[in-house]
């Protein structure tokens, strides 16, 4: 299975058995407004699962601003929704597809190989004149996720600080190129990224139409990077890292892993190393 698909491709299977679509429409700074658009209209048999009571878990002194759901408690929404490790999850958003990337990392991470995630998202499906209904959701029947995690996908900060120390892997930083820099921030108390990381926006993934770029032209956003170098990817809360995570899996990049904290995580340790500025200028610091 592709790890995104297009609109026409779910919609031609829009019905069948053994498949949970899952709605992830979730705004910043508007936390409610994912699901109250949920309840206006979603796609026939979606399910919704919520950014940051679902897919996160609370917010503590470490971990970020959305650290990683238990997975313990994962697994019981999972089951709640319908979801074991046998059914296909096809997810969707608004949001350029990283609310629904991050689900599907963290289904990735739990073992579950069968996710991808729908293109261009929401809006782009209604305006196709595809189905969508607002009708009360439909009860689920509860399975049970077993889930077999696949540590390899994840780092922490310790990883990182010896990425930095001993260029073991190579640190993607996926956020807008001024916040990368370090000339603005609107959400972290501290500007700026990791030493020694590499700036590639992740909405770079999606072309000017908002679909998603094909294998060969992400490739060509790391043309730089070789498939087998070792990348730690990360962005402000561990969400929009997703995007080139599955990016990056989509170009044949074989060892990439997760930094789930992210640059918040990162700055919540009192002497980690800050560096502002492009690329350049902090090649030559």
């Amino acid at each position: 299975m592709r790890n995104v698909v297009s609109m026409k491709w779910l919609l031609a299977r829009l019905y069948e058995e053994n498949q949970v679509i899952v709605d992830c429409r979730f705004q910043l700074g508007s936390p409610d407004a994912g699901r109250q658009a949920y309840q206006e209209e979603y796609i026939p048999g979606a399910v919704y699962l919520d950014l940051e009571k679902d897919l996160s878990a609370p917010v503590g002194e470490h971990g970020g601003r959305h650290p990683l759901p238990d997975p313990d408690a994962l697994v019981e929404k999972l089951g709640r929704a319908g979801i074991d490790e046998h059914v296909r999850v096809v997810a969707y958003d608004d949001q350029g597809g990283a609310m629904a990337s991050r689900l599907w990392w963290l289904l990735k991470y739990m073992g579950h190989e069968n996710v991808a995630v729908m293109d261009q998202g929401f809006t782009a499906w209604k305006n196709a004149g595809y189905p969508v209904t607002s009708a009360a959701p439909s009860i689920r029947v509860p399975k049970k996720f077993v889930p077999q995690l696949q540590e390899g996908m994840l780092a922490d900060v310790e990883d990182v600080r010896r990425a930095i120390r001993e260029g073991s892997d190579i640190l993607i930083d996926s956020r807008e190129a001024p916040r990368y820099r370090g000339e603005v921030e609107t959400i972290d108390r501290i500007a700026g990224h990791i030493p020694t990381a590499r700036n590639r926006f992740w909405k770079d993934a999606l072309g000017a139409d908002g679909q998603w770029k094909s294998a060969e032209e992400q490739r060509e956003r790391f043309g730089d990077l070789q498939p087998d170098d070792r990348l730690i990817v990360y962005c402000g809360s561990g969400v929009t890292a997703c995007p080139n995570v599955l990016s990056l899996e989509e170009a044949g990049f074989r060892s990439v892993r997760l930094y789930a904290g992210s640059w918040s995580d990162w700055i919540s340790y009192e002497g980690n190393p800050v560096e502002t500025g492009d690329e350049e200028e902090s090649k030559n610091a």
